[in-house]
């Protein structure tokens, strides 16, 4: 892996990390906000799965929750935070550099 300027190897976010987050966070980077619903479906998850993937990044800041009524039907919508977007944009940027190490250590080791 590539190390940052510092020495370090790339700063991928814990939060994201996971793949049902990550996933959650990429297509809310799409909209301004998404309907419980449509994210549920879309990353292929059961209501409470979906339910405590939020809570935990609206805990870190990354999503926000609104809930409020469509007719007489209670709903939820998210929408993902400033803080949400910067996190996804650096933890895509480490993979990258994660990918792209991996990449040219490869191109290296390959014989003339």
């Amino acid at each position: 892996m590539t190390a940052g300027p510092d020495g370090t190897p790339p700063a991928l976010d814990r939060e994201l990390h996971h793949p049902t987050r990550l996933a959650l966070a990429a297509y809310l980077s799409g909209c301004s906000e998404a309907e419980f619903a449509v994210l549920r479906d879309y990353c292929q998850v059961s209501d409470s799965t979906l339910s405590k993937t939020l809570s935990a990044l609206e805990r870190t800041g990354h999503v926000s929750v609104r809930k409020g009524y469509f007719g007489k039907r209670p709903r939820t919508w998210a929408a993902l935070t400033l803080a949400g977007r910067r996190a996804l944009a650096s933890h895509l940027a480490a993979l990258e550099g994660i990918a792209s190490a991996a990449r040219s250590a490869a191109a290296a080791a390959e014989p003339e």
